[in-house]
């Protein structure tokens, strides 16, 4: 028998501002990743001419745009016809790298039906504790990133500041859904606590371990546990959408998703131009579409990590194409 949902006390929202542009602040970036920096810095735009990133722009800016994930959370790439995503045909990876990238993803998807059949067996039924033990573990890859590309900037191996910044726009996202599923009652019971909590230590060295030797390995693995948390999430939202929908909102839900500064909010969402997604939270049900959308988003960075130097801040980006439109439109 389900779990029944429980009510929340509602709490006012607040509309959330427009503005052309969250915050333009212009981010110090190198050449490339786990390389020994320059002495000099530059300022730099990146991959790709203006006009690519115009189009992109005019692109993502659609309203009510749907979601789409069915091809940026395909666990499996099809690497013999295709090569590594994001590069081009003189670049793709040799016999003995694409042997490697396959076994990389037989282990990870191995690990991530492992879990799902865990939470399965122990969750079937309650949800929120469900949802609580997998945000525990699903924000633990964002610290573990943040930890090592530290330890090889104190070494002096690594300069870009892209990652660490939207790493932790995702660990900040992640921390607010495992906010709400607190206050949904999800820790509630002390042994799912110790699970998640014991987990989530596991997790972290693993992490660690495996980013240090391999991250494109750690990328595709933590976009195998968003593909799993999106999945989870769609189909709860499915089957009890009806019943969301008549419960007010988590009060946590209205203070992230309905907050004036939404900086990280955006951060994390490297598919995106800023502030072109504007949550609406008026019912438990909006909280978990939004919650969804997050993991989708998800996916699609860890998957452009996947690709050697291929993150940049969607900040950094819509800053330094509007500036170029800015320079042609004076010349």
């Amino acid at each position: 028998m389900a779990t029944p949902l429980r009510s929340l006390s509602l709490a006012k929202s607040t509309p959330r501002m427009n503005s052309s542009l969250c915050f333009s602040s212009q981010f110090l970036q190198s050449n490339g990743l786990y390389t020994r920096p320059s002495t000099s810095f530059r300022f730099s735009l990146g991959t790709g001419s203006r006009s690519t990133i115009r189009v992109k722009a005019s692109t993502l800016q659609q309203k009510d745009k749907k979601v789409s994930v069915e091809e940026s959370l395909s666990a499996k790439t099809d690497l013999k016809k295709e090569g590594l995503p994001g590069l081009d045909p003189e670049t793709r990876p040799g016999f003995v790298e694409r042997n490697v990238v396959k076994v990389e993803q037989s282990i990870n998807i191995f690990l991530t039906e492992t879990i799902i059949q865990v939470l399965d067996a122990l969750y079937r039924d309650r949800h929120y504790a469900r949802f609580y033990v997998l945000e525990n573990v699903a924000r633990v890859p964002y610290f573990a990133f943040i930890s090592v590309l530290h330890l090889y900037e104190s070494f002096g191996w690594w300069r870009r500041a892209d990652y660490l910044k939207v790493h932790f726009a995702e660990s900040w996202n992640e921390m607010h859904h495992l906010l709400i599923m607190e206050e949904l009652g999800g820790n509630s019971f002390w042994l799912d606590r110790i699970l998640a909590q014991s987990m989530a230590f596991v997790y972290y060295f693993m992490t660690v371990f495996m980013y240090m030797l391999s991250p494109r390995m750690a990328y595709h693995f933590s976009e195998c546990v968003e593909k799993h948390a999106y999945s989870t999430y769609d189909k709860f939202i499915k089957s009890h959408g009806d019943e969301l929908k008549n419960l007010p909102p988590a009060v946590t839900a209205i203070k992230y998703y309905m907050n004036e500064d939404l900086y990280l909010f955006d951060e994390f969402q490297t598919e995106r131009v800023p502030c072109s997604r504007k949550p609406k939270i008026e019912n438990l049900y909006d909280v978990f579409m939004n919650i969804r959308d997050d993991e989708a988003e998800h996916c699609k960075t860890m998957k452009a990590c996947q690709t050697h130097g291929g993150l940049q801040s969607p900040h950094s980006v819509y800053y330094n194409s509007n500036s170029g439109a800015d320079s042609d439109s004076k010349s």
